[in-house]
């Protein structure tokens, strides 16, 4: 939820030129990546939490993909574009714990 409310706060930030672009897909990828979260884990079987983990890493790769091409075009500076870093890192051993604990194949990797 935090990187969500600072991706907000960051799309504030962008050129209101880039209201129905930029700043569309990085607030959509940013209520997606918590959202996957809980719905992951609301679901039945630990398999399908891994899964929507896997879902929410994508969104979350989304964020910085999007937050990258804002700092190409010096919308914003390069210390924001590291802002994803430590979910990343807590969702993949999230992922790694839940398949080593259920003997499932965790569906991300580590850098």
């Amino acid at each position: 939820m935090d990187l969500a409310v600072a991706v907000y706060a960051i799309a504030r930030r962008l050129p209101d030129n880039e209201k129905f672009g930029l700043i569309s897909q990085l607030r959509r990828a940013a209520v997606s990546v918590p959202s996957f979260l809980a719905e992951g884990h609301a679901r039945s079987s630990t398999k399908e939490f891994v899964r929507y983990i896997s879902m929410s890493m994508g969104s979350l790769a989304e964020i910085e993909t999007q937050l990258m091409r804002a700092r190409k075009l010096k919308f914003l500076d390069s210390s924001i574009v590291d802002a994803g870093d430590e979910q990343g890192r807590v969702m993949r051993g999230l992922s790694k714990s839940l398949g080593a604990k259920f003997a499932l194949q965790p569906l991300v990797s580590s850098p």
